[in-house]
């Protein structure tokens, strides 16, 4: 208390003049309205600057919780996608006496589910992608990963309750069927090891008018991936002296430099394909 009444016994004069002029501008506000309206519109800016500017502050401490909305309501949106469900056929549903004799419901074939990448590698011959969910979270193996911006980033290949390990596309062991969307025409995506986001499409045949720019897609051919997701955009064209075939480059539209949230594809159908394809595999 001492050292205030010392502060204001030696600023006494100053302080003085600053309340004087303050008293003094309350009088020109309060009685003139030309005056009253200048200073209103004056307030309003700075008010309106130091609101804009605490709301970027604070914006930024928001980032966390406004990512993980956004995905969580792109993946309500990818759930609701055409091509996520199919109409059965309903020949064999044709049963006498009972309540179902034919139905053309609509059953979800595709169900996504948001991930989120907490480790990444680029650098190796064989680079994986570690997500923050599990079983716990209805992952398992063989599901498709993609980005959301609907590119492929690869395949579930461990899991445990809690994450998963995803074989990035940018794996030396990595093969997905791709097709080139303006022609139809399939091939056999892979990596080479060396370059990041470029990745390999083989087999395709000297006869596919292919052109550089051209988008490749996903074939369907796959339980892990629908038909139509992106996986790159074509960059050089060789031809194999040896084959018939073309060699082509492709960047991938996914970012493996920048990865941070993506989806899990649940097909329903995948046990049932797998547990055939191994009978037939156990057969032979």
């Amino acid at each position: 208390m001492r050292n205030i009444f010392l502060f204001i016994s030696r600023h006494f004069n100053l302080l003085f003049c600053l309340l004087l002029q303050g008293f003094a501008i309350y009088l020109i506000v309060h009685y003139s309205k030309y005056h009253e309206a200048v200073f209103g519109e004056t307030a309003n800016q700075v008010t309106g600057q130091v609101n804009k500017q605490f709301n970027n502050f604070s914006r930024y401490f928001k980032l966390k919780r406004i990512n993980d909305s956004l995905a969580n309501a792109n993946e309500m949106l990818y759930n609701k996608l055409r091509q996520d469900f199919e109409i059965p056929d309903s020949i064999p549903n044709a049963v006498i006496d009972t309540l179902r004799i034919d139905s053309l419901t609509k059953y979800r074939k595709f169900t996504y589910r948001t991930v989120k990448v907490v480790a990444n590698s680029v650098a190796q011959p064989n680079n994986f992608i570690i997500l923050s969910s599990g079983t716990g979270k209805g992952l398992r193996v063989g599901m498709g990963i993609i980005t959301p911006g609907n590119a492929v980033i690869g395949i579930i290949t461990s899991v445990s309750n809690d994450y998963a390990v995803v074989m990035s596309l940018l794996h030396k062991d990595t093969r997905l069927s791709g097709k080139l969307k303006r022609t139809g025409e399939t091939g056999t995506i892979s990596w080479n090891g060396q370059t990041p986001n470029i990745l390999n499409m083989s087999n395709v045949p000297k006869s596919a008018k292919v052109v550089v720019g051209d988008t490749v897609i996903t074939s369907g051919f796959s339980t892990s991936f629908p038909a139509g997701l992106l996986i790159g955009r074509v960059e050089e064209i060789f031809s194999e002296k040896s084959t018939n075939n073309f060699l082509i480059k492709l960047r991938s539209f996914a970012d493996f430099n920048n990865l941070n949230y993506g989806y899990a594809i649940d097909n329903a159908q995948q046990i049932s394909v797998d547990r055939l394809l191994d009978s037939l595999k156990k057969s032979h």
